[in-house]
């Protein structure tokens, strides 16, 4: 089983400014054929992550869609602002 939290964490990590304070968890989810990642880092770096309309953050759950068809799960990305 890939450990998806830690592919994410690879990708996200080179884009924000404050790497200390980045953090990515799985999170349970009711669905057994979902994996809901949170992102936590600071606001200025989740705007980054985001991006204008939202293309960086619609690349990065196209990326791990892929990372995670092996599993055969679907994966959900939540950003999150952390003080």
């Amino acid at each position: 089983m890939a450990q998806l939290d830690k592919v994410l964490l690879d990708l996200v990590t080179p884009m924000v400014d404050d790497k200390e304070s980045l953090s990515v968890k799985e999170m349970p989810s009711a669905n057994n054929r979902e994996i809901v990642l949170h992102v936590y880092a600071k606001n200025e770096d989740i705007a980054r992550l985001i991006g204008r309309k939202g293309s960086m953050a619609s690349a990065l759950r196209q990326v791990m869609s892929v990372a995670s068809h092996n599993e055969d799960k679907k994966v959900t990305i939540k950003f999150e602002e952390i003080q």
